[in-house]
């Protein structure tokens, strides 16, 4: 399912992610295990009360990978 952040539409990043979600945009968020603790903490429950599905991945450098960018990431959302 990551290839999808290779070719959708997406934000990467906590801020931009918390941000869409605030607006009802996001399809699916994914969160890298190894991102700060607070970091998952509040990305999954911001997910939770927007029932909106979370995907974890691996790393957060396979995260920023998977999105293209040249930096490792701790959250992405494809946007609907």
């Amino acid at each position: 399912m990551l290839y999808r952040l290779n070719t959708d539409n997406k934000v990467v990043g906590t801020k931009q992610v918390k941000r869409a979600l605030d607006n009802k945009k996001v399809e699916i968020v994914y969160i890298a295990k190894d991102a700060d603790k607070k970091i998952i903490e509040e990305i999954a429950e911001a997910c939770s009360q927007k029932q909106v599905d979370v995907v974890y991945v691996a790393s957060m450098r396979e995260l920023g990978k998977a999105c293209n960018i040249d930096v490792s990431a701790a959250s992405a959302a494809l946007l609907k």
